[in-house]
């Protein structure tokens, strides 16, 4: 079982949307209006004045095989917009109740 935590903008929240229903990534959590910035480069989204855009994160967990798939549609979506930011970042999950 793995754990993937996705960060965007949330101009891109219905493509993430439909890359999970896709892979039948059904179990998430979502926070939406969260404020950050990207470790290299692009610009922040901290919901201000200056910076108005805000970012969502969504953590689902998938089971093993699912994952590449996943991946490789938000490698994609990033892609084809750059300036809008999405990182994914994967962890093993050792237990579950």
């Amino acid at each position: 079982m793995k754990a993937i935590f996705i960060a965007y903008n949330k101009a891109l929240s219905e493509r993430v949307s439909e890359a999970l229903d896709r892979a039948h990534a059904r179990g998430f959590t979502r926070w939406e209006d969260i404020h950050g910035r990207g470790s290299f480069d692009g610009e922040p989204h901290l919901g201000s004045h200056a910076w108005p855009s805000v970012n969502v994160a969504t953590l689902t967990m998938v089971n093993d095989e699912k994952v590449e798939g996943i991946l490789a549609e938000l490698r994609y979506i990033d892609e084809q917009a750059p300036q809008h930011g999405l990182r994914a970042f994967v962890w093993d999950i050792t237990s579950q109740l």
